[in-house]
């Protein structure tokens, strides 16, 4: 399962830089206006208009895999069955083994400086 969200997520992080991409291939409203004025656009690979619609086909393409991935990704990710808990989740384990090892309180028979010093006889008294 692992590998499939891994292959999804890079499929969707490709499908984005596509976009971003082709997004920024593309000319605005204004430049189809300088074309018609022998700008130079009209002798490109795809004609004058092939190349707006080749770009804007292509955006769209690649936004509809984009946008599956993302559902795919949401679907995957709020499965209830295959949670294995999140980076935090093992923080429990931890924290319970620290305080079994904690020093002990001291008690009314030792000085309390003498009862948090690891290694210190718990016979020893100030005096």
């Amino acid at each position: 399962m692992s590998v499939l969200l891994n292959l999804i997520l890079a499929l969707q992080v490709l499908a984005a830089i596509a976009m971003v991409g082709l997004v920024l291939l593309q000319h605005g409203k204004g430049a189809d206006m300088g074309a018609s004025f022998g700008s130079g656009s009209s002798g490109s690979l795809f004609g004058a208009t092939g190349s707006a619609n080749f770009l804007s086909r292509s955006t769209a393409a690649a936004a509809t895999v984009f946008f599956v991935a993302t559902l795919a990704l949401a679907y995957f990710g709020s499965r209830p069955g295959d949670q294995g808990g999140g980076v935090m989740s093992d923080l429990a384990k931890p924290a319970a083994a620290a305080k079994a090892s904690a020093p002990k309180p001291a008690t009314a028979s030792e000085p309390a400086g003498l009862a948090q010093i690891p290694g210190a006889p718990a016979s020893a008294a100030v005096k």
